[in-house]
């Protein structure tokens, strides 16, 4: 008699593993650290906001009128949106990166290999999350189609991809210190660029900063608190207002953070609101 053929259909309530996307990893995109944001990097921009296809970014959201709130400048591997994503699943994200990086929660990332990375691992994790949702009988909140990454060049193109008052959220996580002084014109935060970041953010958003490095605290601190729109605002009070999730992501969930804390170094943390000023 001949031996019984083993059925290897699985059972519909079990996911299948073909749909389960593996994670990408970072040793297969290797990139230099930094990326010069003054150099011209042969990168297509939308001529203003209203010209983006936000559909090819979200497409879970197409036809509902949602635009980015969460901005992520200089966002390495995508850390914080994907800590973000699951805790607000009906806000959209856009990372960027000025280094090579992207960003409802949106990323922005110049360099090429670091921006593929942070894509690639968004489309798994998509994969994954439709996988688990179908296998699960309960409502799946980190479903990943919140975020996504652009890379562009920040300090040149921002008010290209956000209009007026569309943010809600603007972040810059330990980024470049630019130690030396005839390099302090490209850090991120500077008179000239805080006036689109408050253009962008509407009034009552929220502007975080944080870095390991004292001196560029002081300096994005000292800024920003010069800067008439823009006003100081301690963390006490943000966990108050309910906002104590961002705040632990800010400090652990990015690369750089987590290095800090190996390292068991320091990390400053400054945040500011957007305000409204009546004119005179």
């Amino acid at each position: 008699m001949a031996k019984r053929k083993r059925d290897n259909t699985q059972p519909d309530n079990k996911p299948n593993e073909a749909a389960v996307a593996p994670l990408p990893q970072k040793k297969h995109y290797r990139q230099r650290a930094h990326a010069n944001p003054f150099s011209d990097h042969s990168l297509d921009y939308p001529a203003s906001p209203r010209h983006i296809d936000w559909s090819t970014h979200y497409p879970a959201y197409a036809n509902t009128g949602k635009l980015p709130e969460f901005a992520d400048v200089g966002c390495g591997f995508g850390g914080l949106l994907i800590a973000l994503a699951p805790l607000f699943p009906d806000t959209l994200m856009l990372a960027n990166q000025v280094r090579g990086r992207l960003d409802r929660h949106q990323g922005m990332e110049i360099r090429v290999q670091v921006s593929q990375y942070v894509q690639d691992r968004i489309a798994a994790l998509r994969v994954n999350a439709a996988s688990d949702a179908a296998a699960s009988s309960t409502e799946q909140t980190a479903h990943y189609q919140n975020i996504s990454i652009v890379r562009a060049n920040a300090m040149k193109f921002l008010p290209n991809y956000f209009a007026k008052h569309s943010l809600t959220s603007l972040f810059f996580l330990f980024p470049d210190p630019h130690f030396k002084s005839r390099k302090h014109k490209a850090r991120i935060i500077s008179p000239t660029l805080l006036a689109e970041y408050a253009y962008a953010l509407r009034p009552g958003g929220i502007v975080y900063t944080i870095t390991d490095v004292r001196d560029l605290h002081e300096w994005m601190r000292s800024h920003l608190e010069a800067f008439p729109l823009f006003a100081y605002v301690d963390e006490e009070t943000l966990r108050a207002e309910g906002k104590g999730p961002i705040i632990d992501a800010v400090y652990r969930s990015t690369e750089e953070g987590k290095k800090v804390e190996r390292n068991k170094g320091d990390k400053w943390l400054a945040c500011f609101r957007r305000i409204e000023v009546e004119r005179q």
